[in-house]
């Protein structure tokens, strides 16, 4: 879990902030880890409910 915005951020910002993420947690991957290493990509509000991200969607 963390944090990627706020719900004032622009669709862009928030976009920018997922790549971000997304990439540092691909360097963190161990050279060891073998198979897939992201299974679920999830983002919602505090209480809101989870939207599910379709993977093929973003770059990494």
């Amino acid at each position: 879990h963390c944090t990627l915005g706020k719900v004032d951020f622009t669709t862009i910002q928030l976009q920018e902030n997922l790549q971000s993420l997304l990439h540092d947690l691909q360097k963190a991957k161990p050279s060891t880890s073998k198979g897939v290493y992201l299974r679920r990509v999830t983002v919602s509000t505090t209480m809101g409910p989870g939207l599910a991200v379709d993977q093929a969607t973003l770059s990494f």
